[in-house]
């Protein structure tokens, strides 16, 4: 029984500690009306509430997005699939000069707070490294992938 118990406390922890789904009803509307203003076109959207943020994932054009909302209503950060060709040239030259050979896979813009970075996965024969740019092509991170 004390196993039985354990489990159960452990698989709620777990169910509260990364997020709660919500369905739509259940978002306040300054969040919802914000969200509708912004991104019109979000398709399969699916809300969570996390730390007290509300996170929307969607698809706008087959692109995934993620965006974080304040319970004001304010969005914080907003992550999104973007294509190769939209990478700033400067990222672009950075990853030309320091990863030659490499192919850039699954790149994604993300603006936290006004700070804009672009995180992308490079890979070549027998290896894959994730990066992240901010807009000038400075590295921010990077991690290579076992």
């Amino acid at each position: 029984m004390k196993k039985l118990i354990v489990i159960v406390c452990g698989m709620f922890y777990a169910t509260v500690s990364f997020g709660q789904d919500l369905k739509e009803t259940e978002v306040p509307s300054v969040v919802l009306n914000t969200f509708k203003q912004q991104f019109p076109k979000a398709a399969e959207v699916e809300w969570k509430l996390k730390a007290e943020m509300y996170k929307a994932e969607f698809e706008i054009a087959k692109d995934d997005h993620e965006v974080w909302l304040e319970k004001s209503g304010k969005i914080v950060k907003h992550k999104e699939e973007i294509k190769s060709e939209q990478l700033p040239k400067e990222v672009v030259a950075a990853i030309n000069k320091d990863y030659k050979g490499y192919k850039i896979h699954d790149p994604k813009k993300t603006d936290n707070a006004g700070v804009v970075t672009y995180k992308v996965e490079l890979k070549n024969t027998g290896s894959e490294v994730d990066v992240t740019y901010d807009k000038n092509g400075k590295v921010i991170s990077k991690k290579a992938e076992d």
